[in-house]
């Protein structure tokens, strides 16, 4: 489990980056807490701990360049992506759950993709797989990444400066929501844990 206080802390906007960046377009983007990381900054912005319009806007870069990292990816590899069997990590449920998404939206999925966990990490190969407009989707993802990063990491700011030493109670608060965030993938990877014992055994 992240200590995302303590990214914020040590890390600062560098590591933030590299956490997002990761997020949008590695494929593991469902074991990193981008809301709760962003909430984080916000408060931490708020006490003067982290330049605000900065980290808005290298949050913002790193979202918008792993997700198109992830369009290349799903562009260039195609559907040999989506056949792999479920692992500890990937699994189908999860590449279905995605597509079902960009089949409802369309090209608009790029502006809300991102406020969805998990459904942000694999819509950006699904619309390369797609063969979205490249051009349409830099335009509406930009739009939607920047849209995030700013209203996220704003609702943090927010309650920084209305909660008198919000920082005592962050770390339970961040720690609730991932367990909230992370629970459906933690029960999944156990899952797939015990099948693989008793497939060996």
């Amino acid at each position: 489990m992240f200590d995302v206080s303590h990214i914020v802390q040590v890390g600062g906007l560098l590591l933030i980056a590299a956490i997002i960046f990761a997020e949008s377009g590695m494929f593991v983007g469902f074991f990193f807490p981008g809301d709760t990381l962003l909430l984080t900054a916000g408060v931490f912005a708020a006490q003067g701990k982290l330049p605000l319009v900065a980290t808005i806007v290298v949050v913002a870069l790193a979202a918008i360049a792993g997700d198109n990292i992830g369009y290349q990816i799903g562009k260039r590899y195609g559907r040999r992506l989506f056949r792999k069997p479920d692992g500890l990590v990937f699994r189908q449920e999860y590449i279905q759950k995605a597509e079902k998404f960009y089949e409802r939206w369309g090209s608009r999925a790029m502006l809300v993709a991102h406020f969805v966990p998990v459904v942000r990490t694999f819509v950006p190969p699904v619309a390369g797989v797609a063969r979205m407009n490249y051009k349409q989707y830099v335009l509406f993802d930009a739009i939607g990444d920047s849209a995030w990063a700013i209203s996220v990491t704003l609702i943090g700011y927010w309650f920084g400066t209305k909660i008198p030493n919000i920082d005592h109670y962050i770390l339970l608060a961040v720690g609730a929501v991932m367990l909230i965030t992370l629970g459906p993938t933690l029960y999944h990877l156990a899952k797939a844990i015990r099948e693989k014992r008793r497939g060996n055994a």
